[in-house]
Formats: structure tokens, sequence, C-alpha cells
């Protein structure tokens, strides 16, 4: 039975194009990771607050949930091969905008001030990207498998999202300490580009929303409509949304590695990777043994033992401790991810992909953003340790209000 769950869980790789994708995708989600790493470290390092990185967040976050409707629209009617292209070679654009931001020539030229709305201006061109290659990431897998193993290519696209999350976090840590931020940069720079000649042997795909005479006003509502008729993918993103904006301590992870667990940028870098880690941990076992009942039920539990680990972490005064907390809280958060991301792609029509997938981004990616800047606020009003402390307790009432009120998603397998 195992070798069966085995070959069942990997069965995607065997279509090129899937492998193709993989590759991209793990190139891209690295880059995404070391850009937003770097970003945080220099910003702490220039500003020594970590509202700067708060402000990161609502940078990003503005474009991101802003153009969500749209983007979906617009993923819907075109080719999601050919807008990933597109927005990857934009992406590179920005890339190189911060390797002239922190070259050392500029920062004798620029004011702190100056240095931090570059960064700001950089990374809100980088979420209007990311408004229409995120979804058309989790739009285009049907196209490229047998739609009897999509809930597999969905595991193994979760797999190596964390695994390149991992790699992008740890290894930005690495390379700013062995190389500096100027030098990692245009090593990202390198990366985004290789990800663009990968995705560029996928074949062109077809339209599958053939409905050209819909208006995009009505076709944004469609997709927004049908999320929220859907009671249980309902409930999955809300619950997804709550956790992460109020649990997530990434935003505050440079000042908590510096001020109260005193370690550097390599130190940094390891704890900003090993929410992932768990969650690939996880999530790679759930791909070879997968949950087969009570998926909802299970969810609510997992997310409630995430919220108490990033209670746990905001407590915690050793290194090795915090570590192994955000790394069960990965761990956690994997189920998560896999239940909501199977829900997403085994109820959602294939027309609507880009559609639904925006409404995803919007309550889900853009929390990430959000969460930032709640951290930010939150650790000025209350503290660092307080701040994570009150995000972990939020999200444990978020997880009792659901389970009494969203009783579809309690009750939900697949």
């Amino acid at each position: 039975m195992k070798k069966l769950f085995h070959k069942e869980g990997l069965s995607p790789l065997k279509y090129k194009e899937f492998r193709l994708f993989i590759a991209f995708r793990f190139l891209y989600i690295m880059a995404l990771r070391m850009v937003s790493t770097v970003v945080a470290y220099e910003l702490f390092q220039i500003t020594q607050s970590s509202f700067s990185i708060g402000l990161v967040g609502l940078s990003e976050f503005i474009p991101v949930f802003s153009l969500a409707l749209y983007a979906g629209h617009v993923i819907d009617k075109s080719d999601k091969r050919t807008m990933l292209m597109k927005g990857m070679m934009l992406y590179a654009i920005c890339v190189v905008g911060l390797i002239v931001v922190t070259h050392s020539s500029m920062k004798k030229h620029l004011s702190v001030t100056a240095m931090e709305m570059c960064f700001y201006t950089i990374i809100f061109f980088t979420g209007v990207i990311r408004a229409f290659v995120g979804p058309s990431n989790n739009a285009i897998i049907f196209q490229l498998v047998p739609k009897s193993i999509l809930h597999f290519a969905s595991n193994l696209s979760s797999s190596t999202f964390l695994t390149a999350s991992i790699v992008g976090h740890a290894s930005a840590g690495f390379y700013i300490a062995w190389f500096g931020v100027n030098t990692t940069f245009v090593l990202i720079l390198f990366f985004v580009i290789a990800s663009v000649f990968i995705v560029s042997k996928i074949i062109k795909k077809p339209i599958t929303n053939t409905k050209l005479d819909v208006k995009t006003w009505d076709s944004m509502k469609e997709g927004l409509l049908y999320v929220f008729k859907n009671k249980i993918l309902l409930g999955a993103i809300s619950l997804d949304l709550f956790a992460v904006l109020f649990g997530g301590a990434v935003a505050l992870l440079p000042e908590f590695a510096s001020k109260i667990l005193r370690v550097g940028p390599i130190g940094f870098g390891w704890l900003n990777a090993a929410t992932d880690i768990g969650s690939m941990l996880i999530i790679i076992s759930l791909t070879l043994f997968p949950l087969r009942k009570r998926q909802g039920e299970i969810m609510l539990y997992a997310v409630a033992c995430f919220g108490i680990c990033i209670m746990l972490f905001g407590l915690s005064n050793f290194y090795t401790v915090s570590f192994i907390l955000l790394l069960l809280a990965g761990c956690f958060d994997g189920i998560s991810v896999i239940v909501r991301s199977t829900i997403l792609q085994l109820t959602t029509p294939d027309e609507m992909r880009g559609r639904v997938s925006s409404v995803n981004s919007m309550f889900i990616n853009s929390s990430n953003e959000l969460g930032q800047l709640e951290s930010g606020i939150a650790s000025r009003l209350l503290g660092l340790r307080p701040s994570i402390i009150f995000g972990g307790s939020v999200t444990l009432i978020v997880v009792i209000i659901t389970w009494f009120k969203a009783k579809q998603l309690r009750k939900m397998q697949y």
C-alpha cells in the first residue's frame, strides 16, 4: 500500500511540462523569498525598526489586494504560460532596481528616508506583478496533467513552493553574510532570468474561458460570488487568512533575532526558513501518504496548534527552542495549506480557475503582507514579545469561532 501511495503522489512528474513547471516554480518562489528576506534584513539594518518592515508589507499588499479580481479576469482570458513569462521579465526589472539602490555608490548619495522610499516603491511594483503571476501559477496546473491526478499535482506544487521558500530564506542569509546585500540581489536576478528560460519551454496553452462578450466587472464579480457561495472553500480561505494575518511572526524576526536571540544574518536566515522547513516536511509526508478522512477537522486542529507554537515562540529566549517552535508551526501550517489547496483545485471549474485563484490570492497571499503591517504596528504599540503572543492568541480565538460557525468545513472530507 505504501508503494501505491508513493506512485500516486509522484505520478504528475511523468509529464514533461509539469516537470518544467515545477522547475520554474522553484526558481520563482526561491527568488521571491530571497528578495523579501534581503529587503527585510537591509531595511532593519538601516532603520533599526520593525515598523519599516511592516510598511514593506503594506507596499506589496495594496497592489495584490486591489488588482486581484481584475487579474483573475485577465488570466482566464489569456494564455497562462505567456502571462507567467511576461510577469517574470517585469520582476527581473524590479530586481535590477534593487541592485541599483543597494549599490555602494548609491548608498553614499541617498538618505535613510530616500532609501526606504526606493524599497517601498520597488516592492509596490513587485506586488503588481504578483497579483498576476501568483494566480497564473495555480491556474495553469490543470492544463499540464490529467484531471484524475490534479490533487497530487497540487500537493507537489505546494511542496515545491515550500522547498523553494526554505532555500530562498536560508540561502539569502548565507549570501548576505558571504557576499553582501548588493551581490545577493545580483544572484537573485540570475535565478529570475533562469526561470523565464524554463517557462518558455512550456507550450502555449488554449484559453479556457471563451465568454469573450462578458463585461470585465461581471466576470470579476462571477469569481468573487463563486467563492462566497462555496461555504467550504470560503471557510478554508477565511481560516487561513486570519491565522496568517495575526499569527505570522515573520515580520518581527529581524528584530527578534537581533535583540532577543542575538544572532547574525545566518541565524536569521535559518529562523526565516524554519516554518517553511516544517511545512515542507509535512507536505511531502501528506503527498506520499494522503489524508483519507476528516480533513476539515484535522485542519482546524492544525491551525490551533500553529497559534500555540507562535505564542510559545514569543516567550522563548533560546535560539534552538525558537527554531523548533517555528519548525512545528510550519508543520501545522503545512496541513492547512494541503487541505485548502486541494479544496481549491477540486472544486473550481476550469473556466474560472484564474478568477478563483485570484480571490484566493487576494485573501491569502495578501494577508502575508497585511500581516507584516499588523505585526509592525502591534510591535510598536505592545512591544516585541507581547505582539507575537497576541497574534498567536487571536489565531486560537479564530479557530474556536470557525469550529462553531463553519460546520460544513469542520465536517468536510474528500
